[in-house]
């Protein structure tokens, strides 16, 4: 039992560290996204590949309301045709680039999710997006490896227990999702969309 109290306890003083400022930012993008008819694209490996597909499957069926856009998702690692194509012809590590290559636009949301924050596929992919103008965000944890300062946000699990940093992205990804939802019904009605200003890239604050 000391070890799930141990368990418990360390789960809650990461959660006390969490960037609050970054998620809203993240929130926020979303919610621009969505309004202006932007993509949204989600990716990992492993446990990450997981919360990528929760996030997506969360964010198009989830935050529906009648009169509003839907959102435009796409999950790269769902389509196990494509992944182990381009892993059989062109590498493990082009996979999700690749399939980026064919969809992704200026101003589009592009997530990587990875503990390490070193998954080769998942700064590839980022490395792309940056090159055409979208939005990239990172999940990461450990100590932010080297997709912490190549995403335009990060949010960072200060955490080396990678279960707990797997536990952590996900409940961002469902406290993003609770957000959305809320601001949803609250703030906007149908008629007052077509009053809100063309897209422009947020301003991205490092924490």
């Amino acid at each position: 039992m000391d070890h799930v109290q141990d368990y418990i306890q360390d789960l809650h003083n990461t959660l006390d560290m969490l960037p609050g400022s970054s998620i809203e930012q993240f929130i926020n993008i979303l919610f621009e996204a969505r309004i202006h008819d932007r993509q949204v694209f989600a990716m990992g490996n492993g446990g990450s590949a997981t919360t990528a597909s929760h996030f997506i499957g969360d964010l198009g069926k989830n935050t529906r309301i009648e009169g509003l856009p839907r959102f435009r998702t796409i999950g790269l690692v769902d389509n196990i045709a494509s992944i182990t194509a381009y892993a059989n012809d062109e590498g493990y590590e082009n996979i999700f680039s690749e399939q980026l290559a064919g969809f992704v636009r200026e101003y589009d949301v592009v997530l990587g999710v990875s503990t390490s924050g070193n998954s080769k596929n998942v700064i590839k992919a980022i490395e792309f997006a940056n090159s055409v103008g979208a939005t990239t965000v990172a999940l990461t944890g450990f100590d932010g490896g080297r997709l912490a300062s190549l995403a335009k946000l990060n949010i960072h699990v200060p955490s080396f227990r990678i279960e707990q940093v797997e536990d952590i992205h996900l409940m961002i990804e469902h406290m993003v999702i609770s957000a959305l939802k809320k601001a949803t019904m609250d703030y906007l009605v149908p008629e007052e969309v077509s009053s809100i200003p063309a897209f422009l890239p947020l301003e991205i604050k490092k924490e």
